[in-house]
């Protein structure tokens, strides 16, 4: 195209199309992320679908990323089904995430929060409608990727005690039980005269900022500043598709003291704006994809469940006899009575969609950070970005080893779904997935 500002002789030809719709609940639905109801009061900021199509090489994929807690399959699956079958792209090719903000509604059916059926009902097809408005307004697209480091505003959130266990505290401990992962991944969509249409976001961080402390207020919490500041710079059509690395183990809460707000409203901006100037500047100094290649792979890996043991059992005796147990203790102990999965094994969705030279990988619960960082040294793509809470959710997936050290996110029934090696099987079968789709180009 003569207008068009890029050079894009021998570039491929990448279609693309992005939308975003509301998806805030109504006033008076109980907000998830907490082990007691929390009745919403009020609107902060309104609550996201956001969703990507891509268009190369005969194939599509689409990234879908929503304003909520966790994607649980009860959802994803209708999602995907209403997808197919109105636009023809197939359930494997459709990666459907959430930002994990702790300020919207419980997403799933039979836990401690009360949910709204009305409400998780409706979602499947307005997922579907945000994909398909999507897909009926593509475009030539270009598309730039691009990485940068920002290792400040996450902090490890588990602590190493001296005898060798770790809390979720950052009192009475000996340092950080890991380290980050600080890399903030961009890619930048642009249609063929330049303007920007969408960006995707990759970075890992929690999503209990706005409501720490138990507010009230509906909101996107920090994820919704990224998208409204990356808004103010490039225009309203700009769409922001955010996919939430794995952070099971990460918060914003420094391990230093600060003069900065640790929590609230004026945190999540300061957290926001940060990311989005961040991304932005890696997408900027981005070249674009120089190869078109497409395709995705999403397979049931087999996982074992929990099973309960001796040692949780004496300690769920000791619970009972408490006089004032905490929110978390009463709901440990019901866990513990109700556990339907003994010597059971889970049938776990993974994924993998390759774009180029690019990597989407999502996976169905919080993973630790350390996973996160194994999947991209060993994967065989030039940008691997990440998506936790991705097709559906098996709680909390800590390293094989902190899996018996005690801390939240490690304990079972009370953040732990699968077994203490589950997240090293699920490494391994994506480094298998991905080293499929790259096939033997890099052998």
């Amino acid at each position: 195209m003569a207008d068009c500002p890029y050079k894009t002789e021998g570039l491929p030809e990448i279609r693309a199309g992005v939308a975003q719709n509301v998806i805030t609940p109504p006033i008076g639905t109980s907000m998830a992320g907490y082990f007691h109801d929390r009745v919403s009061e009020r609107v902060l900021d309104d609550l996201y679908c956001h969703a990507l199509v891509v268009e190369s090489a005969g194939e599509r994929i689409v990234l879908v990323s929503c304003d909520v807690i966790c994607m649980p399959r009860a959802i994803a699956d209708p999602a995907k089904a209403l997808i197919e079958q109105q636009t023809g792209i197939p359930g494997s090719h459709v990666l459907i995430c959430c930002t994990h903000t702790h300020t919207g509604p419980e997403m799933r059916r039979a836990r401690l929060i009360p949910w709204n059926d009305e409400y998780l009902d409706a979602l499947p097809g307005k997922i579907a409608a945000t994909v398909k408005e999507a897909c009926d307004g593509m475009f030539d697209a270009l598309m730039f990727p691009g990485r940068q480091c920002e290792p400040d505003l996450g902090t490890i959130r588990l602590g190493r005690k001296k005898d060798g266990s770790e809390v979720f505290s950052k009192s009475d401990v000996i340092g950080p039980a890991r380290e980050i992962d600080p890399e903030v991944l961009a890619m930048l969509i642009r249609d063929k005269k330049g303007e920007l249409r969408g960006v995707v976001v990759n970075y890992a961080n929690h999503g209990d900022v706005t409501g720490g402390g138990g507010g009230r207020h509906l909101s996107a919490d920090w994820f919704g500043d990224v998208a409204r500041t990356i808004a103010a710079v490039y225009g309203e059509q700009a769409v922001t598709v955010f996919l939430n690395g794995c952070c099971g183990d990460i918060n914003h809460n420094y391990w230093r003291t600060t003069r900065h707000p640790t929590g609230g409203p004026v945190k999540a901006t300061q957290i926001g704006r940060a990311v989005a100037g961040v991304a932005m500047n890696a997408g900027e100094k981005g070249e674009p994809l120089e190869t078109g290649v497409c395709g995705a792979i999403l397979r049931e890996v087999e996982i074992p469940y929990y099973t309960r043991e001796e040692t949780l059992r004496a300690e769920i005796e000791e619970l009972r006899g408490k006089d004032s147990p905490s929110d978390f203790e009463r709901y440990l102990v019901k866990r513990f009575d109700e556990w339907p999965h003994d010597s059971e094994v889970a049938s776990v969705p993974l994924q993998v969609m390759r774009l180029g030279d690019l990597a989407f990988v999502g996976l169905p619960g919080e993973i630790f950070t350390d996973w996160g960082k194994e999947i991209k040294h060993w994967s065989p793509a030039r940008f691997t970005f990440i998506a936790e809470l991705a097709n559906d959710w098996f709680g909390y997936i800590p390293n094989t080893d902190q899996a018996h050290r005690g801390a939240y996110g490690a304990k079972p029934l009370l953040s732990r779904m699968l077994c203490a090696d589950g997240g090293r099987q699920m490494a391994d079968s994506i480094q298998v997935m991905l080293w499929e789709l790259w096939g033997a180009e890099k052998e």
